[in-house]
Order: structure tokens, then sequence, then C-alpha cells
């Protein structure tokens, strides 16, 4: 029996598992990757986390995981596969077998959301990509195209265009939603060509990609781009598919919790991209796993 099982070892979790550690409560992380930091292990560049200015998203996981690893934490590689959030005793199921804690921390992370467009599924992994940083190397000199207008489309514009000789930026709005700064740089930068208020319609190849095809909202026409890749950057859904039906969520399936990151379940916390809010950033999913541990400090001692 654990005081504290943190299920998901993003900043989350990990900031959770510190916190928890220096309370001296006995901690179980679990994680379904080998290797810790979720989704920031695939960011080419973190220029906004406080005093680390530039860093790159895998040497800021290892920083975390470094981090706990000093407090004698080391993370369960294991899948959870069911979670019990009622009564007292907070259960997860592994297929290795069974844990069990006093208080859970949900901090699950997000999976990349689909374009939803015909292509999109035949062409994965030939030429459709959900990840600059991973996949960039493979389109070296050659034309991409990246979908979206947030931070992540934005940042995988410019890594894409330091690799690539050509990147279209197609979001179907006439600005950005993401940083202006960083709008400021894909704007500035020769080889990317903005292609506004467009959707995408459909991915076109043969065995590989080799074109999308794009519909001009403004113009009422329908233009085919000829790209060898399509890098889709749309946001994320929450990975909260375990406690359906046992913690309250708002319709995008994100788990509703305050600030101090309790759930409608007692003694169950939401941390980091699983929890409703509106901003998520790596800094906002730390503050997030400490909120849950200092109402879990206060609960356990009194």
């Amino acid at each position: 029996m654990h005081d504290v099982m943190i299920i998901g070892s993003g900043p989350a979790g990990l900031s959770a598992a510190v916190y928890a550690a220096r309370a001296q409560l006995d901690v179980l992380l679990l994680e379904s990757q080998p290797m810790g930091g979720g989704q920031i292990l695939n960011t080419y560049e973190v220029d906004n986390y406080l005093g680390l200015p530039g860093i790159s998203g895998f040497e800021l996981s290892q920083k975390f995981m470094e981090h706990i690893k000093k407090f004698g934490i080391e993370p369960v590689t294991e899948e959870a596969l069911r979670v019990e959030c009622q009564g007292a005793v907070k259960k997860a199921v592994t297929a290795k077998q069974e844990y069990e804690a006093r208080t859970l921390i949900y901090a699950a992370g997000s999976v990349h959301r689909p374009l939803g467009v015909p292509g999109e599924t035949e062409f994965a992994g030939k030429g459709v990509s959900y990840c600059a940083a991973c996949d960039g190397a493979f389109f070296k000199d050659k034309t991409v195209a990246v979908v979206g207008g947030g931070d992540v489309a934005l940042e995988d514009a410019l890594l894409l265009a330091r690799i690539c000789k050509k990147v279209y930026l197609i979001h179907r709005r006439d600005a950005f939603r993401g940083a202006k700064l960083l709008a400021h740089r894909v704007k500035e930068t020769g080889n990317i060509e903005l292609v506004l208020e467009a959707k995408v319609e459909e991915i076109l190849g043969d065995g590989v990609v080799s074109g999308v095809r794009v519909f001009h909202k403004k113009k009422g026409e329908t233009e085919t781009l000829a790209v060898d890749g399509v890098f889709a950057a749309v946001g994320t859904l929450p990975r909260t598919e375990l406690l359906s039906g046992q913690v309250e969520m708002d319709g995008d399936g994100y788990i509703i919790a305050g600030e101090s990151c309790r759930t409608s379940a007692d003694g169950v916390y939401a941390a980091g991209d699983v929890r409703a809010k509106a901003f998520r950033q790596v800094i906002t999913a730390a503050c997030d796993g400490a909120n849950a541990v200092m109402d879990i400090e206060r609960r356990l001692l009194g």
C-alpha cells in the first residue's frame, strides 16, 4: 500500500514525484513508456521554461528524470490497463499485477489529435507524421506541409524550415493562435509559405505522400500542393479513458479539477494535460503536480 500512486511521467507526474518524495510520502510512479518525460521528449526546443531558455525537450526531460532519481524514485515501466478510483483504496491493474495506494494522481497526458481527412491513416508513417522533431530529418531538402496554427505548429514549421527546401504552413484561420514571437519568426523565414484560411481536404499519394488538397475558404477554390510530407499539429486529446465514468469530465474528455487538482472522486487528483484548464504548458503541468501533492500532504498528514 503506497501513500501516492502517480500514473504518467510527464512534467506533471515527475513534479508530483519530487514533491511527494520531499514530503517523505511512499510514492509509486507508473509509466507505460520506457523513457519518461511525456510529450516534451518530442519537442525540438523549449524556449519558455524559466531559467533554461533554448533547452531541447529531450534534455529537459532528462533533467527531470535525474531530479526524481536523486530522491530514489525509479518509475515502474508498466501500462495501467484498468484504474479503480472509488473507495478508500485506489487501484491500478497492469498486465503483471495490481497496485494500491491511498491517493492517486492521474497525469497520463495527451495524444496527438488526428486531422480526420482521407489519406491520413493510409499514409501514416509514409509521409504523414505528428512529430517534426522525430521525423523531420527524413525530409531533408524536400517540401513539406505543416497543418495547424498554435505554438506546436509554429515551432514545427521553424524546425522543418532549417531542414527542408520549402514548408507550407496551412491554417484554417487568418491569424495564428500561437505566441506572437513565434508567429513573427515564421513570417520572417523565407522558405515558409503561409496558406491561411485554408482547410486540408485530403492527403494524396501512391504508396507515399505526394501532395495535399486544400480548400481556400475565402476564394472558394480547391488547390493541390505538391509535398513529400504532412506534419499534423492541430492539438491533442486527453488520455482520460481509464477514468471514464469515475470522475467528472467536460465535453472534450478533460477532467474537471480546480487549482488543488482535486477531482470529483475523493482522493483522486488530475494533473497536467488531462486537467480542464485554459493553458497547457510544461510549467503549468509541473505546477499541477506540486499543487496536487501539497493537497495530498495536508490530507494524509493532517
